[in-house]
């Protein structure tokens, strides 16, 4: 069947994707990225505008002050970029429920708090977007398993 294109539909043909550079991921201070390092070492080699990278990435994470966000900065062979952000760190979100500074030295051996099983419900719901799962009961074995980790003791 041969089917003439308008010149509208021929578009989708022709136009092509961006050919990818590189691959970065960082974890920065939500809102508070600037071109020091880490930020600036790890995306000043690819030759993109770091500037422009702290700026966006600080407007899309005003809201989330005070938490460790990891982002996936994908950089083109024609010096653009684009990012993902992702939730910050189950340790972080355990962290900031409980209100711990920071977790146990001596994993298994000290106790450092608690966590109640409604709160590593919460935690595993908020982080469920970014696991490689999508059931909540399997997400929630994986933060009981970083609490473990930390030195929390888990209460019903």
């Amino acid at each position: 069947m041969n089917r003439r294109l308008l010149p509208d539909q021929l578009n989708i043909f022709t136009t092509m994707a961006k050919k990818i550079k590189s691959i970065v991921k960082l974890a920065i201070q939500a809102g508070s990225a600037n071109p020091a390092p880490p930020v600036g070492t790890a995306l000043g080699p690819h030759g993109i505008k770091i500037m422009d990278f702290c700026n966006e990435f600080n407007e899309k994470t005003k809201d989330m002050r005070g938490s460790l966000i990891p982002a996936i900065i994908t950089i083109f062979e024609d010096r653009s970029f684009e990012f993902i952000i992702k939730k910050p760190p189950v340790s972080d979100m355990i962290k900031k429920i409980i209100g711990l500074s920071k977790g146990s030295g001596t994993t298994g051996r000290e106790k450092v708090g608690k966590i109640t099983m409604a709160q590593i419900k919460q935690v595993a719901q908020d982080k469920l977007v970014d696991l490689n799962t999508k059931d909540v009961e399997a997400a929630m074995r994986m933060v009981m398993g970083t609490a473990r980790s930390m030195g929390l003791e888990i209460v019903e």
